[in-house]
């Protein structure tokens, strides 16, 4: 049988989506009313809390990345109109002013669009920076803009499914010769080897003897349950057991929606050696320009990203030049557009096809 013909099916149902009104912000200060699915409520409450701000604030990588990236590329901000999508606490967009831009819109969905306009005037750049809350699909710039900057990165790139926002303010409001930041984006796939695994599953074996109760039966349930959905951590190089497949490249001034929410990749990978094959590791890299480079790989520095890990239900053996040809797919859950399913076909030597679809939701441990 062709792996590469197999038809994936998805394990969740389509549910029917809750909408219900709530209130944004024009460019004018007027208030008008908008549809919002009842995820994208949750989505934008979740980032009023401030913890996540913290974490990313404190991804030293990260913010560190950003500001190198728009203070080097300071020719193309210089007297410019920027639009800042997602903006958050409004860091992005007083870079963007540090670099020279003579507007910044700083759009951010959830209510912390209070605290970006005291961010902003805190930092005495309120003639400069205007705050708008609201969905980017929503929201209405005064005019055209030259730049659009935001981190749009969720785990394995695509979680959260941001970035068909920053496409759709891209399509709507940027000049036909507008700069994005970054510029481009990559996402890579390995397979890993993970030798904690057994210990954890051989904590159920112990408790026969602690106390003189079995519970064998668990060890699978453990494993489904391992292997239901997506893990988020920093791994060690060492346990990338293959060097990474590039499964895609995108242009984010030409990519379409289209593109960016229907995966669908084959990829091939070569072992180094003998190991033990416990699931697939996705890592992103994206590009700014003046090689600028932000990775979450996991031979780079660490960010909050982590890389994200999908376990396998049976683990494999692998040795040296060992083949594993597969097929990844991502697609944003149809109940939930947030959340992903992921699902990974593959074979070993083009034998012993295994196929395994995951539910990537707030529940990443």
């Amino acid at each position: 049988m062709d792996l590469f013909n197999f038809v994936y099916k998805y394990f969740r149902k389509k549910l029917d989506d809750d909408t219900e009104n709530s209130r944004t912000m024009s460019s004018n200060g007027e208030e008008q009313e908008i549809k919002a699915g009842s995820q994208d409520k949750e989505y934008f409450q979740s980032y009023a809390d401030v913890g996540i701000h913290e974490e990313m604030l404190n991804d030293v990588v990260r913010t560190n990345a950003y500001r190198y990236a728009i203070l080097k590329n300071y020719e193309k901000i210089l007297g410019k109109v920027v639009a800042d999508v997602g903006a958050g606490t409004g860091i992005l967009s007083v870079f963007c002013v540090q670099a020279g831009a003579k507007k910044v819109y700083a759009i951010e969905g959830s209510a912390l669009a209070k605290q970006t306009r005291l961010v902003v005037e805190e930092n005495k750049m309120a003639d400069r920076i205007t705050v708008l809350q609201g969905r980017a699909e929503d929201v209405k710039l005064p005019e055209k803009v030259d730049v659009i900057v935001s981190e749009w990165m969720g785990y394995a790139l695509f979680y959260e499914s941001m970035l068909p926002s920053v496409l759709h303010i891209r399509d709507r409001w940027m000049k036909k010769d507008g700069v994005i930041l970054p510029s481009s984006a990559s996402l890579y796939i390995a397979p890993f080897s993970d030798d904690e695994i057994s210990e954890r599953l051989e904590t159920w074996s112990a408790i026969k003897e602690k106390y003189k109760v079995s519970m064998e039966c668990m060890k699978t349930y453990a494993k489904q349950s391992l292997s239901y959905g997506a893990h988020v951590r920093c791994i060690c190089p060492e346990d990338v057991i293959a060097h990474a497949c590039q499964l895609v490249n995108f242009d984010l001034s030409k990519v379409t929606v289209q593109e960016v929410t229907d995966i669908q990749r084959n990829f091939e990978l070569t072992c180094f050696g003998s190991s033990v094959l416990h699931g697939f590791v996705l890592w992103f890299t994206v590009s700014f320009p003046e090689n600028v480079i932000l990775s979450t790989s996991p031979y780079s520095q660490s960010t909050h990203w982590g890389q994200t890990l999908f376990y396998n239900e049976e683990e494999c053996d692998v040795r040296q030049d060992t083949q594993i040809q597969g097929t990844i797919t991502m697609k944003p859950n149809k109940a939930k557009p947030r959340f992903l399913d992921v699902n990974i076909g593959f074979q070993i030597d083009k034998h012993n096809i295994q196929q395994k679809s995951y539910y990537m939701s707030d529940n990443i441990t």
